[in-house]
């Protein structure tokens, strides 16, 4: 699913289930030691994918601890993202050269939780994905909007190490699989126009990107 949205210089690796015995490398281990055991099935998970997808730009298994607010510390010279949800963990990585930033996210594709719209999306974007909702009633699009809000906050803090609320970027989705994030929180690491985006669903998931690519 989420090779189809990212360009061919990102090499990503997904996993549907999570196989047995699977390694953790340097810290890995400590860190998830009293972890209830989804936990540790889903951080082991995605970083065996995240050591499939650095194969894929020629560097051998590394561990790949957490940083500063959860963030993955990843090889120098090398961006990425990972998430994980229902049935479906994934990793993106890239040359640094050839982005600056990367951030994807996969969720349950189901409507959020009672309450949890509210505090996510502003006015302009309820109205916005009721009018989508229309046009495309399939997709929920409130849990696209959180999908999308996620990504576009992994692919924000590496660039600024600051925080970035949901209400901080405002989403603009079009059906041909994009969307727009436009950063109320300015920074002078971020391009001013905001960041852009695709998104996909299907049955079980939605999964949405953010590429920022190096300055022109």
């Amino acid at each position: 699913m989420m090779d189809l949205l990212l360009p061919s210089e990102v090499c990503v690796a997904e996993a549907f289930h999570d196989p047995p015995d699977l390694p953790l490398l340097g810290t890995e281990a400590e860190e998830v030691s009293r972890a209830v055991d989804k936990r540790r099935r889903e951080f082991t998970t995605v970083r065996w994918c995240a050591r499939r997808a650095l194969a894929g730009l020629g560097i051998g298994p590394v561990p790949i601890p957490r940083g500063e607010r959860g963030a993955p510390v990843w090889p120098d010279r090398v961006v990425g993202s990972m998430t994980h949800c229902q049935g479906y963990r994934a990793a993106a990585v890239a040359r640094d050269t050839d982005l600056r930033s990367l951030g994807i996210d996969a969720e349950d594709h189901l409507p959020l939780p009672d309450g949890v719209l509210g505090l996510v999306a502003s006015d302009a974007e309820r109205d916005h994905l009721a009018e989508l909702a229309r046009v495309r009633p399939e997709v929920h699009w409130d849990r696209l909007l959180f999908s999308a809000k996620e990504s576009v906050y992994k692919a924000w803090f590496p660039l600024t190490r600051r925080w970035l609320g949901h209400e901080d970027a405002e989403l603009a989705f079009a059906v041909d699989g994009t969307f727009t994030a436009r950063l109320l929180e300015r920074d002078a690491a971020v391009p001013a126009e905001g960041f852009t985006g695709r998104w996909a669903v299907d049955g079980a998931h939605a999964v949405t990107a953010v590429t920022v690519p190096p300055p022109r």
